[in-house]
């Protein structure tokens, strides 16, 4: 390689868990405790380990992965006081259950993304004046 060497691109392990959508807290001590390279990141997505299986399927899941299984947002958590992260059993216990808060969350969200396509309708039937 001529000129100067590349240097690996590491992130914490922090942002690898937000990247591998799981709960930082519940990965193994030796993923919480380094740092991980851009190509290790490239290889739990691609192979991931039983461990990041188990807890893609079983959680506990960090909040974004709660309000996506849910059908609401992370807002709608916060307003809810579930603050914790929930596992696929929880989650799907809250959906059988369908609380209160849920329906009116779910109905929210369901409102603001109608009226964002509305928009975007709008907006690209008017010629795309503005980006």
């Amino acid at each position: 390689m001529t000129g100067r060497q590349r240097a690996t691109q590491t992130m914490k392990p922090a942002t690898a868990a937000k990247k591998l959508g799981v709960h930082l807290d519940a990965t193994p001590a030796e993923f919480r405790d380094g740092v991980v390279s851009r190509a290790e990141l490239d290889a739990l997505q691609a192979d991931p380990p039983a461990w990041l299986r188990e807890l893609r399927r079983d959680g506990p899941h960090p909040r974004p992965v709660v309000a996506d299984r849910l059908g609401v947002s992370i807002s709608a958590l916060a307003r809810a006081e579930i603050t914790e992260p929930l596992t696929t059993a929880q989650i799907a216990a809250l959906k059988e259950e369908q609380p209160e808060w849920l329906r009116r969350e779910r109905t929210l969200r369901a409102e603001v993304q109608r009226e964002e396509a509305r928009l975007r309708a709008e907006r690209s039937s008017s010629g795309g004046a503005r980006s």
